[in-house]
């Protein structure tokens, strides 16, 4: 049994899915119990699992392995295995992905129609996203991949708002063309290493990068071009500068349960696959690359905190804020060493955690005002004192204050940077001023000065609206004051990886 919990994790939300397809279609509230219900049991086994493993003195790893099925090839057969893993490294996403989805399953206060296809579709959604995080073969991480793909695809397109099918649709194309490029490079990874299981993979490209000068020049092409693919594919999906367009209509258009799976999990699949795979299995390229990585980072930060600064809607302005922060996840993984590695695990799950926050607040905001634009705001803390008060504390976070996981993530990546590469370090610190300039400018617009005469009596946060933002909150507040909390399970992973290229 325990030699499957990496299944079992990632498969459990599909009982959920089965439950709802055989339930009444018209009983939207049974629908909304079946799908907050069945997002539970991962979480504790989540749960679970973190807690052993902080507690355990050496290092747990959760191992579900076996012979799928071969392909029969003229001179042998390339034989696929099924094999789900789950590190510490794995483990960190993984709570944040059940922690996200349970709480954005509890946010979806605003869903009547078609429920029943909705929450089904969130399940299957956190499937696969389970399943990313879980899969220790190239193939299913693929699969699973394309799971997330096509849920977000209808999650968008059928429940946002205005203009969801053109939101979808670029969705679908960018992320498509990321696909393709994963896709590339797990052929390439194939007929190169034969197997699909990433430590074969990351022993068959060791071994080939310390002869490479010795191979033919187009076995060389072929190596860099699969590195390049991966790279591609999960900078699309992060996403970074100019890769971005698209996640914009996506945060503007999306329902507000499905923004804050999207930014707090979804976008956090690019930074996972760039340490996994990167590090994991080109460990050199990325000691090759890492100036570049800084440069497009800083380029990140500072590109979307500028244009957070000026822009006018709530929305975008959040946008903006996560290409800036995920340009810090960026100079942590150009950073070369074991301090950048771990600020970038650390702003992913805390950009994952404040994004979700502040997306429901925007979400509870929109319902009550019909409006997410700046001129139209502010005063809120008259009327709605309690949303304002949290508001507050996720715009502190966001821009890092000490004793929130913004701070402590932030503080990691760019002590990193300054120990290898100080002038660029330097250069991108000018967005954390940027970022207390726009944070700061959401609250002033938001819950102070003249409110409106409409706005004067606008009910407060309801009590079960609450719920997701406290623990949200609490979580926040947790990592910022013990941040061994999340760096344990982490750092036996993060050390093994860069000693492979010498990293300190």
């Amino acid at each position: 049994m325990v030699q499957a919990l990496p299944t079992l994790l990632t498969f459990l939300p599909l009982l959920g899915v089965i439950a709802l397809l055989l339930s009444e279609r018209t009983n939207g509230t049974l629908h909304r119990r079946l799908g907050i219900g069945f997002t539970l049991p991962p979480l504790a086994l989540a749960v679970w699992m973190f807690v052993k493993q902080v507690l355990a003195n050496t290092s747990l790893t959760w191992t579900h392995a076996f012979d799928w099925f071969y392909i029969p090839l003229p001179q042998g057969s390339w034989t696929f295995q099924y094999m789900m893993q789950i590190d510490g490294l794995s483990l960190v996403f993984i709570m944040l992905t059940c922690l996200i989805t349970t709480m954005a399953t509890i946010a979806s206060h605003s869903i009547h129609e078609r429920t029943r296809a909705y929450y089904s579709l969130i399940l299957l959604l956190q499937v696969g996203m389970l399943g990313v995080f879980s899969a220790f073969n190239l193939f299913l991480f693929f699969i699973f991949f394309e799971i997330t793909l096509i849920s977000m695809y209808f999650l968008i397109g059928i429940w946002g708002f205005l203009h969801k099918e053109k939101a979808a649709n670029y969705f679908l194309l960018y992320n498509g063309l990321g696909s393709g490029f994963l896709l590339f490079a797990m052929i390439g990874l194939l007929m190169l290493a034969e197997s699909l299981n990433y430590d074969d993979i990351a022993n068959a490209i060791t071994a080939l990068v310390q002869q490479l000068e010795l191979l033919p020049p187009e076995v060389g092409l072929m190596v860099w071009g699969v590195f390049g693919s991966l790279m591609i594919a999960f900078a699309i999906k992060l996403p970074i500068f100019p890769f971005h367009t698209w996640m914009l209509k996506v945060h503007v258009e999306a329902p507000t349960p499905i923004v804050m799976i999207h930014s707090g999990v979804l976008l956090k699949m690019g930074a996972y696959g760039m340490i996994r795979f990167g590090y994991g299995f080109f460990p050199t390229f990325m000691q090759e690359i890492a100036f570049t990585l800084a440069i497009v980072g800083v380029i990140s930060i500072l590109y979307g905190a500028l244009l957070a600064i000026v822009e006018s809607e709530l929305k975008k302005v959040l946008a903006y804020s996560s290409i800036s922060h995920m340009g810090i996840v960026l100079i942590g993984l150009g950073a070369i060493n074991e301090t950048g590695l771990k600020g970038a695990v650390f702003q992913s799950i805390s950009h994952g955690l404040i994004s979700a926050l502040l997306f429901y607040l925007v979400g509870r905001l929109y319902q009550r005002t019909q409006t997410t634009q700046f001129n139209e705001l502010g005063g809120l803390a008259k009327s709605m004192p309690v949303f304002s008060g949290i508001l507050m504390v996720g715009v502190l976070a966001l821009l890092g204050l000490p004793g929130t996981s913004g701070f402590i993530s932030e503080f990691f990546a760019f002590l990193a940077l300054f120990a290898s590469k100080p002038i660029v370090a330097a250069i991108g610190t000018l967005g954390l001023i940027f970022a207390a300039f726009y944070a700061l400018r959401i609250v002033l617009k938001v819950s102070f000065g003249p409110i409106a005469d409409k706005h004067m009596h606008l009910s407060d946060l309801r009590f079960n609206e609450s719920i997701p933002m406290l623990i949200l909150v609490v979580v926040i507040i947790m990592i910022g004051i013990s941040p061994a909390v999340l760096s344990y399970p982490i750092d036996s992973v993060l050390h093994t990886l860069i000693t492979q290229i010498g990293g300190q």
